[in-house]
Formats: structure tokens, sequence, C-alpha cells
């Protein structure tokens, strides 16, 4: 514990103290930037929101700026610790508003406890927000301060620690109840706890159609019974007239336990009193009412959540308010209701549901995450998270009357959300649906490899792909049944089974009338049959396959070698290469050669900046060409530089259309400014370069891996350009999303050859 507590504290303050700070939107690196930024420039923006006051959201960070406030008095398992002791958990808040929803936030830590001087501070400061999250305030002081905020304020506001377990758990209750067989209407629930958190949580499952007089709640001191004195206003809603009086007596024969509590208050023995199928949501934390082992080791019906991320089915408040209030803000509405955390808890129900997407399987690192007794409740690193449940909230916020904007085309808003956090880039997303309208059959000769067959999987459901599996029969079939993979009646071939004897030998014999005149004998070729990616490339050229993507287990140069050899390279290009998307802050980038031509002359250059800006036209982008060296326009003489300067000198006379300059730098060819300024006589014009055309094949790979591996930037590829048909070929060991890609471009590649 002693070497987390360090940990933590030196997390918290290595480098840059603390967790967020604020970063400039505009640029800001000359006066007059200064000028329009600050004085006299501002004043145009102050008096146009001065005549519309909505204009605020147009010319400021208003409509996505949040306040995250407390007092300090009721610090996540800390209590009243103080403003100032709280503002970590709030900077928290703020990085974690920012993660998941892209909303910028100022926390802001008031040092009171008087409700009134809360309240009027927060209603001074309010023009600043377009929404304000209540954090750590201790009850009942937090119900008066929310309630009189909403009532007096006309922007989303919401106490999280109230709304945001009631929402994520009543998802997670929903789904469990249905596992359960049970029917929300009928369950006999026991909340153990009467905080904020409690009350706020009984109220919403009411509202999602559990019955309130089936809701025993207990408090410290027991059930909350007609005979207690000692109750406050918020407990008293809870009374029932009954004659259990302890926890103990409550949960016989409950369908469902709730606890907000303390740790240890539920026992073995109590959970085995409970009814058939017993749900039990234990979220004290840091650790739970009962812990896991324990729970699990009580029954084995038992369906169980805690709040911690060790263990299956955590109810965690990020599943939720992030994503609340992207959806209120983007509509600018004036409160957050209960028709949008209704919408908020179906829209986690549902998605619980789908297929996990691999992503988040490698994020948890596991291979299987289905709906079922250990996943009824959505992993707070999914993706599909904003595109969920933020336009569930702003559709819930427009319907329910309280949105000041319609959002009327809501696949470009969901779009807009995905590229937020870059968890859906334009550029794939057009790769996939290119693919998809009109999926090709592609040969995947990795397909015994779990990562190829889910991959294979995901394009089979997705409808991107029609798979054809190649490799051992038996093992692929296992995997298929292992992890219940549906792929209809996908095909498999075992390329080394005798029952394809015929087929091998049909292959070699075209493999041979290819070869034999570059020293290949028959035999050879039949012994190339075993081999799965000759196999798969065989198949391509025989047209029993539209495309073949292969390399996950062949190191690049034995992978590429069938493509060389069988299929060969287009009529009009002098040789095959390779080339990688980068996808990065700045924008997309095509580099290239990047895995083939380890020195490329002069006419390789000039034909690889061809094909590169005409494979970049099909993707609906406008090749801008750079040809790179470590010289400037003629600033070195020697053989590499002159190299690329005799391509340049080509493509300006051969191909007068294309945009293309060099030798430059890289830096050079990414920066026009310094174009403009040191060198204006470059055809480049104003644009920046997107094709980044290499010497030679040393400098290409190394700055692609820089750019992945240092940089942070994501990559797709290499995809081959020039090959006759449709081969693909993708780093040995890729991610599933990465095979999925490749998979998309090889389809992609089909429809055009």
């Amino acid at each position: 514990m002693a070497k987390l507590n360090q940990d933590a504290l030196d997390y918290h303050s290595n480098g840059k103290p603390g967790k967020i700070s604020v970063v400039p939107t505009k640029p800001h690196a000359t006066q007059r930037d200064l000028g329009l930024a600050y004085s006299p420039g501002v004043a145009s923006p102050c008096l146009a929101i001065k005549d519309n006051p909505d204009d605020i959201y147009k010319y400021t960070a208003k409509g996505n700026l949040v306040a995250v406030i407390s007092n300090g008095t009721a610090v996540l398992g800390l209590g009243n610790i103080g403003a100032g002791a709280g503002k970590p958990v709030m900077e928290g808040k703020g990085l974690l508003f920012k993660i998941y929803a892209d909303i910028d936030v100022f926390d802001i830590e008031l040092d009171t406890m008087d409700t009134e001087k809360f309240i009027d501070a927060v209603k001074i400061m309010a023009p600043t927000f377009g929404g304000i999250n209540l954090e750590d305030i201790k009850a009942p002081e937090c119900f008066e301060i929310e309630e009189r905020l909403k009532k007096e304020l006309d922007i989303p506001i919401m106490h999280d620690d109230q709304h945001g377990t009631a929402i994520i758990s009543s998802a997670g209750l929903l789904n469990a109840v249905e596992l359960a067989g049970k029917k929300i209407g009928d369950v006999r629930i026991v909340v153990n706890g009467a905080g904020a958190s409690a009350v706020s949580c009984t109220k919403l499952y009411i509202a999602m159609g559990a019955k309130r007089e089936n809701v025993l709640m207990c408090d410290s001191r027991g059930v909350l019974h007609h005979e207690r004195t000692d109750l406050n206003s918020s407990k008293m809603e809870f009374v029932r007239n009954t004659p259990f009086r302890t926890l103990k007596d409550a949960i016989v024969g409950a369908d469902v336990f709730i606890g907000l509590s303390v740790a240890g208050v539920l026992t073995q023995e109590m959970v085995r009193s409970m009814a058939p199928n017993p749900i039990v949501f234990a979220l004290a934390n840091p650790d739970p009412e009962i812990p896991y082992e324990e729970a699990k080791a009580s029954r084995p019906d038992l369906i169980f959540a805690t709040g911690r991320s060790d263990y299956p089915n955590q109810i965690n408040n990020v599943l939720g308010f992030p994503f609340i209030f992207r959806g209120a803000l983007d509509v600018r509405a004036k409160a957050i209701n209960e028709e949008m955390k209704i919408a908020c808890v179906k829209a986690l129900s549902a998605l619980a549901k789908e297929k996990v997407p691999e992503a988040v399987l490698t994020a948890y690192n596991t291979t299987k995450m289905i709906y079922g007794r250990d996943y009824f409740i959505p992993k707070p690193m999914d993706p599909r998270l904003i595109t969920r449940v933020a336009p569930a909230v702003a559709k819930a916020a427009i319907e329910s009357g309280v949105a000041r904007h319609t959002i009327t085309d809501w696949d470009a808003y969901t779009e807009e959300l995905g590229r937020r956090l870059g968890s859906e880039n334009k550029l794939i997303s057009m790769i996939v649906d290119k693919a998809k309208q009109e999926p090709k059959k592609v040969a995947l000769p990795d397909a015994s490899d779990y990562e190829v067959l889910k991959a294979a999987n995901i394009a089979y459901q997705e409808k991107i792909a029609i798979p054809v599996l190649i490799g051992n029969e038996e093992k692929i079939k296992k995997l298929i049944e292992e992890f219940e993979l549906d792929f209809g009646d996908v095909q498999i071939i075992d390329n080394r089974s005798r029952a394809n004897d015929k087929l091998r030998r049909k292959y070699a014999e075209v493999l041979f009338e290819k070869r034999k005149r570059k020293g290949m004998t028959l035999e050879e070729a039949v012994d190339k049959m075993f081999d799965k990616n000759y196999f798969a490339a065989l198949m391509l050229e025989c047209g029993d396959v539209d495309a073949v993507v292969s390399g996950y287990s062949t190191r690049y140069a034995e992978a590429i070698m069938p493509a060389l050899e069988v299929t060969g390279k287009k009529p009009d290009v002098t040789k095959i290469f390779g080339m990688h998307l980068i996808i990065s802050p700045k924008g997309t980038y095509f580099l290239a050669d990047t895995t083939i031509d380890s020195a490329p002359d002069v006419n390789n250059l000039v034909d690889t900046a061809v094909q590169a800006s005409k494979l970049v036209r099909l993707f609906d982008i406008e090749p801008i060409v750079g040809m790179l060296s470590y010289s400037n326009f003629g600033s070195n003489h020697e053989a590499s530089p002159n190299k690329v300067r005799e391509a340049v000198k080509i493509l300006h006379r051969d191909y007068p259309e294309m945009i293309v300059d060099g030798e430059m730098q890289l830096s050079v060819a990414v920066d026009k400014k310094i174009r403009k300024q040191m060198y204006p006589f470059n055809k480049l014009a104003d644009k920046d370069c997107n094709v980044l055309i290499f010497p030679n094949l040393s400098s290409a790979n190394i700055a692609t891996h820089a750019l992945q591996h240092i940089a942070g930037a994501e990559t797709l590829g290499p995809i081959l350009v020039g090959n006759k048909k449709s081969i693909q070929v993708m780093q040995m060991h890729c991610s599933v999303r990465d095979v999925v890609n490749m998979i998309s471009i090889a389809v992609v590649d089909a429809q055009l050859s």
C-alpha cells in the first residue's frame, strides 16, 4: 500500500503538478495573433454577444466548458476533508471529462459549508459555463443545492454522486434482472445505505419500473421502518410499515441487494438467504459490502457487480457523466432531466447486449466478452459509449423540450462524436464503407491464428468481406467453437490435407507454367502448395478468391514473395511498393516506399510518386507530393539528393498536372510557412504535403516506426501498390483492428482491379 501511495504522489507531482491545464486553441505566436485574441480584436465578439446573448456559444468556449464544483464535504471514501484537499479529485474528474468526451473543465473548490453561500457562488459564476457538475457534497445539503440550482439556472446541472451511480446501476439492474429471468416490477429490492446516492438510485429504479412497495431501505441503524423517529426528510420518503428491523431480516427472500454503504456488512449467510438467482450490487468503495471471492463462493446462481475495475460488472460513473454532458452541451440543453437520464440508462443497457469490439477485448486483456452474468454492463474503455449514449441523451433533451439547439443529421453528429476522440478516422471509415458496398472473397492463410480468425469474423459480421479460411481445419473449427464465433457456412480449406491433393496439383501446374523458365520444377511447385501463402496466392490467380491478406505469422519478406512471383505487378508500373498511412493530430499522411525497395532508382521514385498519387485520389484526397531528401532544392550535390532531384525533373516534365516538388527535408515538406519564406519558388504553393516519397527504404521505414512508436501516431498498412491482383501483406502479429483494416483495403483493391 505504501508503494501505491508513493506512486500516486509521484504521479500527481512529477513534471507539471496536477492533472489538467489550459491549452490555447488559436494561434498566438505573433503580435497580430495577440491583438486578435485580446485587445483590440476581442471587442468585436464582446459586442456581438452583447447584441445577441446566444452568440456566446459561437465566440467563446462556453458550449464545451463544464465546471466541476465541490466543497470537499463528502470526498470519495475520505469524507469531509475540505475544499483544498478535494482538489485532486476534481482535477481527476476534469481529466475524465476530457479523455472520454472531449469536454473542457474548470475545477472549482468552494471553501464553505453554508448552503446559501454555495448556491450564491455557483449562480454568480454560471455565465462562464455550458454545464455544472456538482461533486462530493454531503447529504442532505447536496439535495437542496442541486434542486435550487436546477430551478434558478438554465444550463445542465447534475450532482454526479447522486445520479451517476443511479444511472449506471439502473442499466446494470435492468440487464441483471433479465438474466435472472425476472421482471423489474416483480423483484423485491433491499438498499443498504440511505445517503444521496442511495436515495437517487432508488428513485431511478422506481422510475424504471420497480415498485415502491417492493423496496426496503436500510441505514447504519437498520431498516427505515414506520417506528423510526430519527430520520431526515430524504429518508422519510422510503419508510415502510414492516416488521423487519435489521439488514439480516430484510434480505431473506429478497431478489436484489444494492449496497451503497460500507465494507463487510453483507455475509455469505445473508446471500444464501436470498431468492433464487439473486442479484447483488456491492458498490461500497474501495472495498465492497462483501468481497468478490466470498460472494461468488456463497452460491452458484449469484449475479454480482461491484464498483471496482478488477472484477466483472463494474458500476462506474464514468460510463455516464461524460456522455450525458456531451449530449446536453451539444443541444444547449437548459437542464438534465429525468428523460435524459432514462435515455442514458436504456442506451447503456442496450450497448451491453451488442457484440464487443476487439479494441475493448484488447484493452481488458481478454479474448471473450459476451453478454451474460459476467458481462452485463459496458466497460469504461468501450469507444462506442460516446456514439451511443450522447446521441440518446441529446435526442431525449430535444424530445422533452429542454434543448435550445436541434440536431437534424444524426449520422453526421454520430460521426463527429467519433472523430472527437479519434475513435473513428474518416479515411478508415470511408475504406470500410467502400468495402461494404461490394464485399469480396478474401483468402486468409493465417486463419489458424486467433487474431486473424477474430478479424475475419468481424469482417464477416460487418459485411466487409466473405472470408475464406486457410489453415488447419480442426484447429480453426475448435477456435470458432471455443470463442463462439458466428461465420455461417464459411469456407475452410486445409491446404495440407490429403483431401485437397487435386486442388494442390491444379495450383502447382499453374505455378509451374509461370516459373518454369525461372528455374522452378513441377515437383518444387507441388511442394510450394504446402506453403499457405503460395496456396492462397494461387487461389487468387485462379479466380477462386478475389483477394488475399497474409503475413500475420510470416516474416514480411517471405510473405510478399508469392505476391511477386504468382500475381506480379501491373504492366504499367516498374515495381510494387509499400505505403503506410499515418494518422496524426496534424492530419493524414501517405509514406512510400516503406517496405520493399531498399534503393530505388530515379525511375522507381517517379513511378512510386505517380502510383501513390493515384491511390490517394481514390480516397477523395488531393495528393500533394513531397520528394524527400536530407537537402533542400539543390543545397547538396551528392548521389542521393541528385537522384531525387532528377526524379522531380521528370515528374515536372511528364506529369505537369501533379502537385509535386523537392528535393526537400521533411520539415520543409510539411510546413508551408518555411517553404514560403525560404523557397517561395516551390510548386506546392500554400499546401502542406500529404504524400511523402522517401529516397530509400531505410529512411521510410525508420520514419514510419518513429511516428508510430515515439510520436504515437496511428498507422495503417503497409498497403501494397502496383500489384496486378489484390494481395495485402500485414505486419507480423499486428492487432485485430489492423487485420480488419487490411481486409477492408484488400476488398477495395479487388473492387478496383
